[in-house]
């Protein structure tokens, strides 16, 4: 091992992407999901618990005949999207409405979409009934603020997340662009299912998108450049404001303890699906400890990387608890 003092990156070119954002439903993202695949430089869903509503981004350079396409197809049914801030937002509306809302001193019409959320969940993050009635709300959101942007690459990929927050995010194969095999929408909807069975009080948005393979084996994605995969995010949001430790709590329970373990259980073994790296968390339960050492093993190489890590890094410099625990 040595020291790193200089790094050659090889970068594509400053481009801008023409976006196109709209509400459907679940049977029309069933319908058009390959045609998307296959025409969209970036596609990306965002899908709303309790709702028939999937928010759908498409990105495609600017100047190709997509994005050409895209704003002549769609000018006269969508406005321009700039900031939605103070356009029309249901989510605003609903904080207004509802008795009790702490908002620290806050105006309700400064708030972005993404801090209306993080206040109305806040308020009742553990109530099943209450998240639905957010997450119905996100939806009209989108519904009224469809439509097109143009930006350069990463100003339009990047997505406000709102505020801090538990995330599970997993990525598994689903065939190639050419030839998806159907496993991204199923799992979704087994998800879906899984969450109304449940009764998890579960937040909005599941974050989907899709990748090429990667040619290192110890990525979650990895396989040929045909591959393609599909990465999904579970959340729940943590109430941020003084004194709600115990709110905080019991929300990490319901996530670890039940939203995040049934997916590791019911969805992970079935689809070939594993953590991202940075999403992974050391269980408590030697029991759950175990499971993920199995799916981990199953998955990557980890003889060969425990043998290159005894060679170059015989003291574990640069190892850690979480790369102990599991490759143990």
């Amino acid at each position: 091992l040595g020291v790193v003092t200089e790094v050659t990156l090889q970068c594509v070119p400053a481009h801008k992407l023409v976006e196109r954002t709209f509400v459907t439903s679940v049977k029309d993202v069933k319908r058009n999901h390959t045609k998307w695949l296959q025409t969209h430089k970036h596609l990306r869903y965002m899908w709303l618990p309790a709702t028939d509503s999937v928010v759908v981004v498409q990105c495609n350079e600017e100047g190709s005949a997509m994005a050409e396409a895209t704003v002549r197809d769609n000018a006269a049914a969508c406005v321009k999207r700039g900031d939605v801030t103070h356009t029309s937002n249901p989510l605003r509306e609903l904080v207004k409405s509802t008795k009790g809302m702490e908002l620290g001193g806050q105006d309700p019409d400064d708030l972005s979409p993404t801090e209306c959320r993080d206040v109305l969940l806040a308020h009742d993050p553990l109530n099943p009934s209450w998240v639905e009635s957010i997450n119905r709300a996100e939806a009209a959101f989108w519904k009224s603020n469809e439509g097109i942007r143009v930006g350069y690459s990463d100003e339009i990929l990047g997505f406000d997340c709102g505020g801090q927050q538990w995330v599970f995010e997993v990525a598994f194969p689903c065939g190639t662009r050419d030839h998806p095999n159907g496993w991204d929408i199923s799992y979704m909807e087994e998800l879906l299912k899984l969450i109304k069975r449940n009764k998890i009080p579960a937040p909005s948005p599941i974050e989907q998108r899709w990748t090429s393979g990667s040619s290192s084996s110890m990525s979650p994605c990895s396989g040929t450049p045909e591959s393609l995969h599909s990465w999904v995010g579970i959340i729940m949001y943590l109430p941020e404001e003084a004194g709600k430790e115990e709110l905080r709590d019991a929300v990490t329970r319901e996530f670890i303890g039940k939203y995040r373990r049934m997916v590791e259980q019911r969805l992970l073994p079935r689809y070939r699906a594993v953590e991202h790296w940075a999403k992974l968390e050391i269980p408590a339960d030697p029991k759950d400890l175990q499971a993920t050492r199995a799916r981990l093993h199953a998955r990557y190489p980890i003889e060969a990387f425990q043998q290159a890590r005894a060679e170059l890094d015989p003291d574990n410099i640069l190892g850690g608890d979480a790369v102990d625990a599991f490759f143990a």
